[in-house]
């Protein structure tokens, strides 16, 4: 299996009259990853490689095909040899493919329409439909009580920042941190796709047995989209912040799940689209 950097020679080039120069860099790994449950391929999707368990089962999670750790059977990163296929592809060989098993009695829901390649970039592709975007949450946002200060909420990006090690390596790769309501930074994975670094996290605490994840805080380096929001409201996050901006669609589907969405956090400031009562702010 690749890693999560590559070398790679460049030329930098300078606009002054210095000139070029040869030199060596370091990339951001992107390699593709298979997944299979119960020897059906169901998506092939760019990613950083590393926590891929992480990823097939938050995956799993978000496309509501397991609701606890209790569904899966089993998972294993393997070539397609040892999944126990015929003919092995070239990223099968590679090691690239978590072949998974769910529990007795629970099959993957008909037309999932994902057994093709989806973007580092794109979280929804191979959707058949509008109404395939849409996964239900079990977990009642609304209810839960959790209050943060809006300093903690400022603090985060930095603190973020600092557990990014590849990123400092690569300036390359998007990140998304789990935090408790104090800033406590739980967990923290990274991807060159920002829907791949969410779904490693719920996939780590889906694992760990963690849902609902209330109480807490999910930060993501980029930008708040529809799917980052579906995947906070599925694994029960009542708080997703965002460094950039949100999408008018995900501003809307937080504001309908009873998830506080925070927006532009950095500088020390804020944009609250949504669930500004869980916000405290000093007067």
């Amino acid at each position: 299996m690749a890693g999560r950097t590559a070398r790679a020679r460049v030329t930098r080039v300078r606009a002054d009259s210095s000139g070029a120069s040869e030199q060596a860099d370091v990339l951001a790994a992107e390699e593709p990853l298979g997944i299979r449950i119960d020897g059906q391929a169901v998506s092939l999707t760019m990613r950083t490689p590393g926590d891929d368990l992480d990823l097939a089962a938050g995956f799993l999670l978000s496309e509501g095909i397991v609701a606890s750790p209790a569904d899966i059977a089993s998972m294993r990163v393997c070539d397609g040899q040892r999944c126990g296929h015929d003919h092995a592809g070239p990223d099968e060989a590679m090691g690239n493919i978590v072949d998974i098993a769910l529990r007795p009695g629970l099959t993957v829901r008909p037309g999932l329409g994902r057994a093709f390649l989806t973007s580092s970039a794109c979280g929804v592709c191979g959707k058949a439909s509008i109404e395939d975007l849409h996964v239900p949450g079990r977990f009642d946002l609304f209810k839960d009580p959790v209050e943060v200060p809006a300093d903690v909420l400022a603090a985060l990006p930095d603190t973020l920042r600092r557990a990014q090690r590849v990123f400092e390596r690569t300036g390359g790769l998007h990140a998304a941190g789990l935090f408790s309501a104090a800033g406590e930074l739980l967990v923290v994975r990274e991807d060159v796709g920002r829907h791949n670094a969410v779904d490693k996290v719920i996939g780590w605490a889906l694992q760990a047995d963690l849902l609902p994840l209330g109480g807490r805080i999910i930060l993501v380096s980029g930008r708040a989209s529809f799917e980052l929001v579906q995947k906070a409201v599925v694994a029960g996050i009542p708080v997703l912040a965002a460094i950039s901006a949100p999408s008018s669609l995900a501003a809307r589907l937080a504001a309908d799940a009873g998830l506080t969405l925070v927006g532009f956090l950095r500088g020390g400031s804020m944009n609250v689209y949504s669930g500004i009562e869980r916000i405290s702010v000093l007067r």
